[in-house]
């Protein structure tokens, strides 16, 4: 995995009144057990795929509390082990990453909110929403209302998100309803402290068995029930849910001097405002603001009277809402106006209809909210030249720099072995010329990124080869769809592979299996051979793809660049029709990394012999063209400045960041390129034998190198 929080989760022990520091993420998890769930389950995806490591890692305090733990194979499993509080008093929560999670969850999650609860049902939701997302950009709030299940967005702030966790808990049970939480990427990994109380053990557990089942076909959905379901959402769930929300106090409400304006926000954007209205002299490190702030912890549903009592008497009020389309100012614009209340909303007449609300971006908001509405005891003068002096100071750091600040696009990993099998594609488009390629989602995606620029549509998570069905027919030549292990045991082998052997479509599928959903921290899959508590699952890509009919079918390592493009060749010419897919195999260089290295420095420390191999560049005969940076792209392939003060060009040149991968090397010798790269082995605490050796070869090497006239006549 990612990293381990083995350590960590002893923290997850502490009892009454002690006191907890750490990450978001492992608060949020203490909240749970403190709550009394009965299971828990998700799917890895940031930035809350921490939370199954957090589980996985915290297997011992689960099973001693009798918690069921699952890593489900996608969000829709997740989000159906739900039932279990369908029927019983049981409490549970799943995680996932929105809103492509919850997409990918939505059957199961119109099911469950129209059954209703019995147990208190939360579903974490990392909000990868802004410039850290690696997600499409929506929001969770359409779907909150759509399926009518409440939404929160805690202030990052631990003590606030361990509360409202427990009191998501209640909040479902009261209202019947399953409860969606959402926690941005800082909400999770910030740090913080706050005093723990016992965890609970659920009354239903792995510990503590059920001995009837429940049978109630009020809550199955079919009609005439959902019908009914329907209507107790709006007569029942709804009013309970408002009550519990104003009676418990979930959404907070701090004063401020200038009560003849406010501010409403989502709770996750709380620190954020109070840094731009700290820079702006109104607010300090601690929260003490001058402009009274309405803090919607629950942003679904809200509460009317609460909205219209913060709101009365003040001219203006400013929403800090935080993408589009603009619920929450929408929703604040009708509430005001069924109280007849005259106050002034502005939202994204002064903030952005779109894109992250970053400290400066709220900044510049505010300034102009506050200009605008002229709120008494603020001097408007200071607000104005601290936005003209930030400006300045960018515009004097663009100079001093001289050029834009050049983009970071992220891309694949030195040594990864999913890098190969595209360059293999380059060399493949040389001979049959430029191939329709859909791409999928996960580390292979950085394919479509210089220098390979290869992948012509992404649709969704394991989708590659379902994307590919009606263009495919459309070319002269087949297609190829990429697709990870990841994206093969979400969803891809039922929506991809068994729908193309079905239809008898005509293509190709590249399958990168390097043994774990790499792209959100190496959690364990059916593929990897092990799952999260080290026992074997007998489980593999290619049996799986002969159960559903797959006749067509190679593995290749991935690093091997020839072969690799011999089997694709073959695929696209091939008279055979049907589905033909190649397994290309090798573990992720991260995780391989991770494994060998503390191995590695126990034999360095033991005193034993260690071979390393690393590649390098003979600059005497590199021609300098530099095809294999073009077809290779790896990070620690790249250019110096030629010794030869003939040779104006740079060389290649591979830096210390090398792992001896030897893509370099292949795709020289698969591209015909010249013989410049070498392969070397390093020897760390070398024997008797390998010190001769390395003197024999001294000495020969010396023999056979020729002597400049300059030296012959020194001598």
């Amino acid at each position: 995995m990612e990293r381990s929080f083995a350590r960590e989760v002893e923290k997850l022990k502490l009892g009454d009144g002690e006191l907890f520091e750490g990450e978001g993420i492992l608060a949020i998890t203490k909240a749970l057990l403190q709550s009394g769930v009965s299971y828990v389950g998700g799917y890895q995806g940031a930035p809350v795929s921490h939370l199954i490591d957090v589980m996985a890692d915290a297997r011992s305090i689960l099973d001693d509390m009798g918690i069921h733990f699952e890593a489900c194979p996608n969000e829709a499993a997740a989000a159906a082990m739900c039932a279990a509080s369908i029927n019983y008093p049981m409490r549970g929560a799943v995680v996932w990453k929105s809103t492509v999670g919850t997409n990918v969850a939505s059957d199961a999650l119109s099911n469950l909110a129209s059954a209703g609860v019995k147990g208190g049902t939360l579903i974490i939701l990392g909000e990868d929403y802004g410039e850290g997302a690696s997600i499409i950009q929506e929001r969770s709030h359409a779907f909150a209302m759509k399926s009518q299940m409440w939404l929160m967005d805690p202030r990052p702030h631990h003590p606030t998100m361990v509360r409202l966790t427990e009191q998501a808990f209640e909040l479902s049970e009261a209202s019947g309803t399953p409860v969606m939480m959402e926690f941005r990427i800082r909400a999770c990994h910030v740090h913080g402290r706050f005093r723990t109380s016992d965890n609970k053990r659920p009354a239903i557990s792995r510990n503590d068995l059920l001995s009837e089942p429940d049978f109630d076909y009020e809550r199955i959905c079919l009609p005439p029930s959902t019908y009914t379901q329907e209507q107790d959402k709006v007569k029942r769930r709804f009013p309970a849910a408002v009550d519990l929300v104003r009676d418990h106090k979930l959404n907070e409400i701090f004063a401020g001097a200038s009560d003849d304006v406010g501010i409403v926000m989502q709770g996750g954007l709380y620190n954020s405002v109070i840094r731009a209205l700290q820079q702006l002299g109104l607010a300090d490190a601690f929260g003490r603001t001058d402009i009274p702030l309405y803090v919607l912890n629950v942003t679904y549903p809200l509460v009317p009277d609460e909205v219209a009592g913060f709101c009365a008497g003040k001219r203006a009020v400013l929403v800090v809402e935080e993408g589009q389309p603009a619920f929450l100012e929408d929703a604040l614009h009708a509430l005001l106006r069924k109280a007849d209340l005259n106050t002034t909303l502005v939202g994204k007449d002064v903030l952005p209809m779109a894109g992250e609300y970053t400290a400066e971006v709220l900044l510049n908001g505010l300034v102009a909210f506050l200009e605008g509405a002229v709120p008494d005891g603020i001097e408007l003068a200071p607000l104005g030249a601290e936005v003209a002096r930030i400006a300045r100071i960018k515009a004097e750091a663009a100079e001093l720099l001289g050029a834009p600040m050049p983009k970071r696009p992220p891309g694949f990993c030195t040594g990864c072995p999913e890098r190969p099998v595209f360059s293999a594609i380059k060399l493949l488009e040389r001979d049959m010329g430029r191939i329709h390629v859909a791409a999928d989602i996960g580390c292979h995606t950085f394919s479509t990124l210089a220098p390979f620029n290869i992948g012509n549509s992404v649709l969704g998570y394991g989708l590659g080869l379902a994307s590919s069905t009606a263009v495919g027919p459309a070319f002269d030549k087949r297609v190829i769809s990429i697709m990870g292990d990841g994206g093969f045991w979400h969803n891809g082998l039922t929506s991809g592979v068994t729908s193309a052997v079905f239809n008898k479509n005509d293509s190709i599928l590249l399958i990168m299996n390097n043994g774990y959903t790499s792209a959100t921290g190496q959690q364990y899959i059916p593929s990897t051979g092990k799952n999260f508590a080290n026992e074997p699952t007998g489980q593999d890509i290619e049996h799986a793809l002969r159960g559903v009919g797959v006749k067509w079918l190679k593995t290749i390592t991935t690093y091997r660049v020839g072969e690799m493009k011999k089997a694709l060749k073959e695929a696209m010419t091939t008279k055979l029709p049907g589905l033909k897919v190649i397994i290309a195999e090798s573990e992720c260089q991260l995780a391989r990394q991770r494994r060998i290295k503390p191995l590695i420095r126990k034999q360095l420390a033991a005193g034993k012999r260690v071979v390393r191999t690393r590649f390098g560049v003979d600059e005497n005969v590199c021609t300098g063209d530099h095809a294999c940076i073009r077809l290779s792209g790896c990070p620690s392939l790249t250019v110096k400045p030629s010794s030869d003060p003939l040779r104006r060009d740079p060389v290649a040149h591979v830096d210390q960041s090398c792992v001896g991968c030897g893509l370099c090397g292949e795709v020289a010798d698969a591209a015909v390129l010249c013989p410049s790269f070498y392969r070397a082995e390093i020897v760390q605490n070398p024997g008797l034998g390998d010190r001769l050796l390395a003197a024999v070869r001294r000495r020969v090497i010396g023999w056979l190198t020729p002597k400049s006239p300059n030296a012959a006549q020194a001598s």
